[in-house]
């Protein structure tokens, strides 16, 4: 059986996945939800259910492509639901589930410590480099 097989074999067991496992699925999810539009498609939408454009404007920098591919696989790992509205034009929503929200909660915290200490870090980068000793 392919390890990758066994792994999910595994997971899906009720055991938990090992980030330090080269092949472990658990990597591609961590890659998924600390990317850079990923992060951000998860803080935007803790707020409440959004639409696509007001996502793609809410995140700038952020094209269409990417963040559709952002939105696409954060829906396949479970953590977005997209929602149609049988109205014409159709209306289309974004939103956590519960999981999502478990995820996104975690991400902020994160993106809160990033956001206060950039300064410091700022300064500390701007500083010219020590020689290590050792």
């Amino acid at each position: 059986m392919h390890t990758q097989s066994k792994l999910l074999e595994k997971l899906q067991d009720g055991r938990k996945g090992n980030l330090r496992a080269a092949d472990c699925p658990s990597r591609s999810v961590l890659d998924h939800v600390t990317s850079r539009w990923g992060s951000l498609v998860l803080l935007l939408l803790l707020n409440g259910a959004q639409r696509f454009s007001e996502l793609g404007r809410s995140i700038g920098g952020v094209s269409e492509k990417m963040l559709a591919q952002s939105l696409r696989v954060l829906e396949a790992d479970g953590l977005v639901l997209r929602t149609v509205y049988p109205t014409i034009p159709p209306k289309v929503e974004y939103s956590l589930t519960q999981r999502g929200r478990e995820v996104a909660v975690h991400i902020k915290s994160l993106t809160d410590w990033v956001e206060e200490n950039t300064p410091e870090i700022l300064e500390l980068r701007s500083r010219p480099s020590k020689p290590h000793s050792g």
